[in-house]
C-alpha cells in the first residue's frame, strides 16, 4: 500500500508504469480498484497514477467539498512532482478534473472524461438520494445504484463481480459518500467546460443511467475541439464492463496527446 500527504489528508495512492502520468480519479462509491482491469494496456506506456478521494477507501475523510477535492488533487501532482499530467476521471471524478482544468491549468496537459456531465442529476434527485442513505445506510440505495451502474446483461451473467461492486460501494464511509452527493448536488462546470483549452476526450456507456450519452454530448459541445465516443455494451462504469475498449480509447488518446506535444 501506497500513501501520500497532500493538502493537509492523508491519500491512498497507487503508481505504475514509466512514460508521461496519466491520472484517474474516481466515481462516487467507488475506489481506485475500478481501474485495474485497464491497468495492464497502459502501464507499458505512461506512468499511471490513481488514488482514493477523500471520504473513499482508504483516504482520509476530512471535510467534503468540491472545492477541497480539486485541492487535494492539484496538491497530490504538486507533491509527486509529475508536471502536467493527463487526468481521466469518471463521474464526479469528471467534475474534479474539470474544476483542476479551471484552478490549475499548469497541471493538466489533456482531460479524459468519463460518464460524466457539467452538471449530475438535479438537486430534488441528490436530496432523495441524501435522505434514503441517511435513513437506511448505502444499502438501502445499492440495488438502484448497481442498476445504473451496470447492463442487463453484466448484472446476468456477471454476478461475482456484481457481489463485489455492491460491496465496494455499501462499505464506502457514508460521511465521505453523503459530502460527495452535497457537492455534485451544487456543483455547475459549465463555464469550467467552456474554458478548456487542452486535448479533451469525453466517454460514456451506451447504457449509462446515471450520465446518459446525451449528457456527455452535451457537455462534449461545450469544449473546444472535444472528441466524443460511446462505448458499445457499457454502463457507468465502462472501464470494468468494457475495459479493452475502454483502455484502447484511452491509449489512442495519449498517443494523440504525445504527437502533439
Amino acid at each position: 500500500m501506497q500513501f501520500t500527504a497532500a493538502n493537509g489528508i492523508t491519500l491512498h495512492t497507487d503508481r505504475a508504469g514509466a512514460g508521461p502520468p496519466i491520472v484517474f480519479v474516481n466515481s462516487l462509491g467507488s475506489d481506485f480498484r475500478i481501474w485495474d482491469a485497464v491497468l495492464p494496456a497502459l502501464t507499458q506506456r505512461a506512468e499511471v497514477i490513481r488514488y482514493d478521494k477523500r471520504g473513499h477507501g482508504l483516504s482520509d475523510l476530512g471535510p467534503i467539498t468540491m472545492d477541497a477535492h480539486v485541492a487535494d488533487l492539484a496538491a497530490l501532482l504538486d507533491g509527486l512532482a509529475t508536471g502536467p499530467a493527463v487526468i481521466c476521471g469518471l463521474s464526479v471524478g469528471g467534475q474534479i478534473a474539470l474544476g483542476l482544468s479551471a484552478a490549475r491549468p499548469d497541471l493538466i496537459r489533456g482531460l479524459i472524461l468519463m460518464d460524466t456531465g457539467h452538471r449530475i442529476g438535479t438537486p430534488a434527485m441528490w436530496d432523495e438520494r441524501i435522505a434514503t442513505i441517511e435513513s437506511g445506510g448505502i444499502a438501502a440505495a445499492a440495488e438502484a445504484t448497481l442498476v445504473r451502474w451496470f447492463t442487463p446483461e453484466f448484472h446476468a451473467t456477471r454476478p461475482a463481480d456484481l457481489a463485489g461492486a455492491r460491496n465496494m460501494l455499501i462499505r464506502t464511509p457514508v460521511p465521505g459518500y453523503l459530502g460527495m452527493c452535497r457537492a455534485i448536488r451544487d456543483a455547475d462546470f459549465t463555464r469550467a467546460a467552456q474554458a478548456v483549452s487542452v486535448p479533451t476526450l469525453c466517454i460514456v456507456g451506451d447504457q449509462d443511467g446515471s450520465t446518459p450519452p446525451d449528457l456527455v454530448e452535451e457537455m462534449a459541445g461545450l469544449i473546444p475541439g472535444a472528441r466524443f465516443e460511446i462505448v458499445a455494451d457499457a454502463g457507468h462504469l465502462p472501464c470494468i464492463e468494457q475495459p479493452g475498449v475502454t483502455a484502447a480509447l484511452i491509449g489512442g488518446f495519449l498517443d494523440a496527446v504525445e504527437a502533439g506535444s
